[in-house]
This record gives C-alpha cells, sequence and structure tokens, in this order.
C-alpha cells in the first residue's frame, strides 16, 4: 500500500502503518493497541452498529480469516486528516467484492468508529453468511441498542 495521504494526522499515520503491517501479515494481534475502548464498529449487514473495543476487534479479527485475496488499493482522508477511507477487493469462494472501510480515528490515533460497505450484493450476501456462521452467538451481544 502506498504511504498514508499527505494530510493525515501524524498519530493517525503510524496507526494505519501498523494497519497495513497487521493486514500484511495476516495477524491482527496488534490491533488491539489502536482501538479505543469505546470504539463502534459499524457493518456492512446490520443498520445498529456494535458498541465496544471487544465487537470490533472479534469482527475484524474474524473477517480477516473469511477473506481471501484481500487487497487496498486506494487511501483518502479528510481534510483534519482523523477519516481515512481504505478502498479494498477480496473474494469469498467464487464470489468477489469491493468495499471500503472507513475509518474514524481520536487525535491519538486510537480508531473510534470503523464502518464497513461492501459490494455487490452477492459478495456481500457470501460475506453475511460466513460471517454470520462465525459470529452468530458472539457478536450480538455487542449491538447498539436502537
Amino acid at each position: 500500500m502506498s504511504q498514508p495521504p499527505k494530510n493525515v494526522h501524524p498519530a493517525v499515520a503510524r496507526s494505519l502503518d501498523l494497519w497495513h503491517r497487521m493486514i500484511a501479515h495476516n495477524d491482527l494481534g496488534e490491533l488491539h493497541t489502536i482501538v479505543h475502548p469505546d470504539a463502534v464498529f459499524r457493518s456492512p449487514m446490520a443498520i445498529s452498529a456494535y458498541t465496544s473495543a471487544p465487537a470490533l476487534i472479534l469482527a475484524l479479527s474474524t473477517v480477516i480469516q473469511v477473506f481471501e485475496d484481500f487487497e487496498y488499493h486506494r487511501q483518502l482522508a479528510s481534510d483534519d486528516g482523523l477519516d481515512v477511507v481504505l478502498e479494498f477487493s477480496a473474494r469469498i469462494g467464487d464470489k468477489k467484492l469491493k468495499g471500503i472501510d472507513l475509518i474514524r480515528f481520536d487525535d491519538q490515533g486510537q480508531i473510534v468508529e470503523f464502518e464497513v460497505m461492501v459490494r455487490p450484493m452477492s459478495g456481500l450476501q457470501a460475506l453475511g453468511g460466513e460471517m454470520g456462521k462465525r459470529l452468530a452467538d458472539k457478536l450480538p451481544a455487542f449491538k447498539e441498542k436502537a
């Protein structure tokens, strides 16, 4: 992956560097070091968010096992350097998908919100099916109350 956009906050740049190293090694063992305790995870399969660092870490640690041929393509950043969009592609079985990770950091470089969007529908359905098999009994406990 290329260097982060020039306007990324320095603490965010450090966290993004760690994120990309973890993804490259398929090991999110250090993810907890860059996730705020009150982080929010927004899944492409649910309208309500999942709250807390453990929910975000559980979801991302699982999806890294589900995705095949995962690759980031572009990085974009907000004017304040705290919001980053990472465009990716992946495969689940014979279903190809494209998506974006919308990540909001605080000024210490901790992830406070992580939202995933995926297309096309066939890729989203394959992702939802695999994630459901692995997390159906775990992730609902973290669901934000409407």
